[in-house]
């Protein structure tokens, strides 16, 4: 392989016209006049995947309290209130069938319950947009030629060749 080596150096298995530096050499042992090195490098291929990081749950709890409140509320009594008499004539039988009625009253005290509205707890996303800082090494292949002896070497680059 001295030509293709002294034309491209070091190289393992870069392609020449399709064919690699092995088969030339075996389909003849003169030198070469059209050869083409292919250059490679690497890109780099970026793709966000979404991932579920974790989750919010609203729920409500139920809390008792026990609540003491005084309430005034008005009942009535009977006073009985006893007199002592300087024996007084009264013409009056003695019997069972006096009956005086009072009627006694008082209020009492209904307890409801009802539920009233006292808030609201709202929840939503924002989408938060960062930056992530990605490093990488990138490699990509140079051309190096090599000359022995006094070779004229014209080097000629094409647009083809900068991409």
């Amino acid at each position: 392989m001295g030509i293709l080596n002294d034309i491209f150096g070091n190289g393992n298995a870069d392609e020449i016209q399709g064919e690699t530096r092995e088969e030339i050499k075996d389909q003849t042992n003169t030198a070469v006049d059209d050869a083409k090195l292919l250059l490679r490098k690497e890109e780099l291929n970026i793709e966000k995947d979404r991932v579920q990081t974790g989750e919010v749950e609203l729920s409500k709890e139920i809390i008792e309290e026990q609540r003491t409140v005084d309430i005034p509320v008005m009942r009535e009594e009977i006073v009985i209130e006893r007199r002592v008499l300087n024996n007084e004539a009264t013409d009056s039988p003695i019997t069972n069938e006096e009956t005086i009625r009072i009627p006694v009253s008082q209020e009492t005290v209904t307890v409801d319950k009802y539920t009233v509205v006292t808030g609201e707890v709202l929840a939503h996303k924002n989408i938060v947009e960062d930056t992530k800082h990605i490093d990488e090494t990138l490699r990509h292949e140079e051309a190096r030629v090599n000359k022995y002896g006094n070779p004229d070497v014209i080097e000629n680059v094409t647009d083809q060749q900068l991409q």
